[in-house]
């Protein structure tokens, strides 16, 4: 009999112990399911990833570094963006940054000036 009562103890701790990390998992997992929610809605906003931006200024500059960059890198698209007051040259559609830094290593040799932008 005196064995029994800390071997109740135990499982009672235990089962209390289970109660509580299955409540844990589904408020974690609702909040995360909440969270892409939230991010999915964003991006459809605001678009995701990232560009780089290989100068900005005048619009005579900007479609000038265009035409250079598309002779040595035809295969990459290019997108000329103008906020006011300046114009933007900014080139390819990256998913990561990682992604993003590969091509600029390769882009900035050219075009020194080149950084990477969230699109």
């Amino acid at each position: 009999m005196t064995h029994t009562k800390p071997l109740f103890i135990s499982f009672l701790f235990t089962i209390a112990f289970s109660i509580s990390s299955i409540y844990a998992q589904t408020k974690t997992t609702e909040e995360v399911k909440s969270l892409l929610e939230k991010k999915i809605e964003y991006n459809k906003k605001n678009g995701y990833g990232f560009r780089i931006q290989l100068d900005n200024g005048l619009e005579t500059t900007i479609k000038t570094t265009e035409s250079e960059f598309q002779l040595i890198f035809p295969e990459i698209k290019t997108y000329i963006v103008f906020e006011t007051p300046d114009w933007k040259i900014q080139i390819g559609d990256y998913k990561t940054r990682l992604e993003a830094d590969k091509v600029l290593n390769e882009v900035k040799l050219k075009f020194p000036l080149a950084i990477i932008v969230p699109r």
